[in-house]
Formats: structure tokens, sequence, C-alpha cells
């Protein structure tokens, strides 16, 4: 029993190592050992009794995945069933404040004059407006699942629980144990709940939608890979919502990340290190006649990696001139080609205005006939630009068709693939894989304020975020006389004209 417990202990540490590096973030090896390899365990395989076990990293760390999943899947879809669960005792409490004194005792009722009527159209008129109101703000289709439930939303959805609660609890107290006979007066009550109901929403659009909507802070938004910046101006917003719109102002304006473009600085930064040698200034006493011996040396070393350092700048200079050359060379090249392709195509269009038509081409025909006269130059453009990842052939032909059917120019086809778009203007391939975490230390459900900064993480990069308050702005006016602007010329008689 002993040896089948202890032949069973490294699966159980695996498992525990997963579970703590799952939940805080680091390796518990890390703490206790240093840093190592955290590939080291994705082929572990533990024997116990006589059964060999295998279990990989990948399925110690989806067994916690599909647990999170259901976790996320539930806090996503708990607001909107509580929610819709208050909206229809919203709509059905004022139904039933008139059904219940006609069903429970009705020979006691007075009769319902027209007053009482016209009370009847107006609370069916405005539980219509409240229930429009209600789709309108509640039951938009959600732009994107945020970690923290919305403080206003919960806010409203006590508000209108408690009012609920509080007009059912008068109607209980002094309609149904009275069974008060006065219709007219139940009626308008019910009219007085829908109209509290309606003050409600109004609230909730001052605090949803409107609230926001004045300028009060400055955003800077910085991706950490390229270092490419933009500035924003937002409202009175929590950092989830305002991590929100940042990422929709990203996918807007942002060009698409391409990580091709980081490969060059990254092999001349490695290719720099590699002839720079390190000496340990810490070393032992006993070591240290040895690197005394040695200072000459050093001092040679440290000479000569200043003046590598110098022909790294030289390097840069005349690679950055090349690959300025080589795109324009491709630039010109590819204007060209579209250009041609594009007269060829007016040509054969004046050529089909006098053919029969079945002799007329389509024009994804007439697209597939003219792609190949520019495929290749606008491959090598491409390529020189390390963009060929971001268009594949079909959205190339795609554009190309879009283009031909709408008479544009060859310039106005060439604007998608001379200069990065957005994000959005990609397939959604490019885009709809990135899981963006948000990192901040202070509570997410809070608002934001001057020098608050966090983090939206994905896989390749993130988005460093910093928010400033807009400055007050105090404007005077001074007054300007308009006789003040008026002079007397005196000319001489003795002046001659």
């Amino acid at each position: 029993m002993n040896r089948d417990w202890e032949e069973g202990l490294p699966w159980l540490l695996l498992a525990a190592r997963e579970v703590v590096q799952e939940s805080t973030g680091f390796s518990p090896n890390d703490l206790v050992f240093g840093h190592k390899d955290d590939n080291w365990g994705e082929t572990t395989t533990a024997v116990t009794g006589t059964s060999e076990l295998s279990i990989s990293q990948e399925e110690v760390v989806g067994l916690g995945k599909g647990i999170q999943d259901r976790t996320q899947d539930f806090r996503r879809y708990l607001p909107l069933a509580v929610g819709s669960c208050v909206g229809l005792l919203v709509l059905a409490t004022p139904l039933v404040f008139l059904l219940l004194p006609a069903v429970m005792w009705p020979d006691r009722l007075q009769a319902c004059g027209a007053a009482c009527e016209g009370l009847f159209l107006s609370i069916a008129f405005k539980l219509l407006i409240l229930l429009v109101a209600i789709w309108a703000l509640f039951l938009r289709p959600g732009r994107a699942s945020l970690p923290r439930v919305c403080v206003y939303r919960a806010f409203l959805t006590t508000l209108t629980l408690l009012l609920t609660m509080s007009y059912w609890l008068f109607y209980g107290v002094r309609i149904l144990d009275a069974q008060d006979d006065d219709y007219h007066g139940i009626v308008q009550f019910a009219v007085s709940l829908v109209d509290s109901q309606l003050f409600v929403h109004y609230l909730a659009v001052v605090l949803l939608e409107l609230r926001h909507f004045q300028p009060c802070y400055s955003v800077c938004v910085m991706r950490s890979t390229d270092g490419e910046t933009r500035h924003y101006n937002i409202g009175q917003l929590s950092i989830q919502r305002a991590a929100l719109s940042i990422l929709e102002y990203y996918y807007r304006d942002f060009p698409l990340h391409n990580p091709a473009l980081l490969s060059a600085s990254k092999h001349r930064a490695a290719k720099h290190l590699a002839g720079l040698k390190v000496y340990n200034v810490d070393a032992p006493e006993s070591a240290a006649g040895a690197q005394t011996g040695n200072g000459n040396q050093s001092r040679a070393m440290v000479t000569a990696a200043a003046k590598r350092k110098d022909g790294v700048h030289n390097e840069l200079y005349y690679e950055e001139a090349d690959y300025e050359r080589r795109v324009r060379k491709r630039r010109a090249r590819l204007v060209v080609a579209v250009e041609e392709a594009f007269t060829h195509v007016r040509r054969m269009k004046k050529e089909d205005e006098r053919a029969s038509p079945s002799d007329i081409m389509d024009v994804r025909e007439a697209a597939l006939a003219i792609f190949p006269s520019m495929a290749r130059a606008l491959q090598k453009y491409l390529r020189t630009t390390r963009r060929q990842h971001c268009h594949s052939m079909e959205s190339i032909q795609k554009h190309l068709a879009f283009c031909l059917v709408n008479n544009m120019s060859p310039k106005a086809f060439l604007e998608a693939y001379l200069a990065p778009g957005p994000t959005l203007q990609y397939g959604p391939e490019r885009w709809m894989a990135d899981q963006w975490t948000l990192v901040s230390e202070a509570s997410v459900t809070g608002g934001i304020k001057d020098g608050t900064e966090f983090l939206l993480r994905c896989l390749d990069f993130s988005l460093a975020v910093t928010i400033k308050s807009i400055p007050y702005i105090r404007l005077t006016e001074e007054y300007i006389d308009p006789k003040s602007h008026k002079f007397i010329l005196l000319l001489q008689s003795e002046t001659s004209v």
C-alpha cells in the first residue's frame, strides 16, 4: 500500500503544480527551486502498481479550462436571466393589480366610469412604451463579455425590485386584505406603478447611456511590440467599460499587428549581443588576481565592442536604405502592372459592347482573367513589405471584382495593399482569435480617474493604457472698444502728390 502511494505521488505533485500555476500565474518551482523550463512535464509518465498512467500538461490544464468555460458561461448568462425575470415581473405586476380584484371579489367592486376606462388606455400605452424601451436598452445583443457585473445595472435591478416589492406590500396590506371596493382607486394605483417604472427607466438611460458622453479623460493607448500609439477622449466609465471602449477603438484605428516586421530588429540585436563578452564583477577573491591580469585584455574587448557598435549603426543605416529602395522598386512595378491590367479591362469592356450577349464575360471571370498579369508583382511587393500573410488570393480576387463592378481606378484598388489598414478591414481569422485579459491593480468595477493604469493583454502583444484627466478650461472675454481702431492721418501741405 505504501509502495503504491509512493509511486502515485509524482502524479499528485504534477496535478497540484498545475492547479497552483493555473490559479496564481507562476510555477511552484519558481518559489522553491528557482526558474526552470515549464515544459518539462509535458510527457511525464507515472507508474502505479502494475498499470501505466500517462498524462500530459495539456490534459491537466484542459480539466481546469472546461470548468472555467462553464463558469464563464454561467456568469455570462446569469445577468441576462435575472434581467429577464425582473422585466417580466415589472410588466406583469400592473396587470395583476387590475385582475386580482375582478377575480377575487367582483361583486363588491364599484362600477368603473369613463375616467377609469381612460386610465386603462393610459396603462396599455405606457406598458407598450416601457416594453419597447426595455427591449432597446437592456435586450440588445451583447458586444463583449466583461469580467465583472456592471455596477449601475445591478443598482438599477435592485432599485426596480425594491420598487415593485414596495408596491406589492402596499397592495397586499391596503387592498387585498381589506378587499377595497374602489376599483377606480386601484386603477390609479396601477397607473402610479407604471409611472414609477418609467422614471426608473429614465434613470437607467441617464446612468448607462448619457453619463459617459461628456469627455472627462484623455486615454493614451500604446502597443507593446511596435510602440503604435493612439489618444482618445472618454467620459465617466468603469475600468472594464473603458477597456471595452478602447478595444473597439483599437480594432478601428490601429493598423494590423504584423510580427514579421519585428523579426529583423530582433535578429540585429541578437547579432550585436553575440559579439559582447560578459565578465563577473562579483567574482570570488581567488579569481580576482586572474581578472586583474586580464585587465588590458578586457579594455581591448570593450574598445572592440564599441567599434562593433559603430559598425551596427552603419549596418542599420544601409539596411534601411536598401529596404526602402527595394520597396519603391516593387511598388513601381506593381503600379505599372495594375494600370496595364485595368487598361486591358477597359479595352475589353469596349469590345464587349459590340460583341454578342453570349460572348460577354462576367465580372468574376474578368477578374480571374487579369489577375495573373498582376499577381507576381503584387506577391513580390507583399513579401518585401512582409504583409503576404494578411491577404489571401481569394480576398484579392474578391477586391478586384469589387473594383471592376464599381468602375474604380487602379489607385483605388492599390490603396488596400500599399499601406496597412485597420484590423477590422482584414478577415475575421486575423482578429477573432484574440482573447483579451484585463490586468489592473484597482477594481475593474471602479471608475477611472487621473493616473489610472491598466493592461489589455492578448496572446502576441499587450496594450498599455494610461489615463489623464482633461484640465478644467477657464475661458474669459476681453472687450475691445471699436473706437480704439480709429486713427487720423495728417498730411503735410508741402508733400507732393
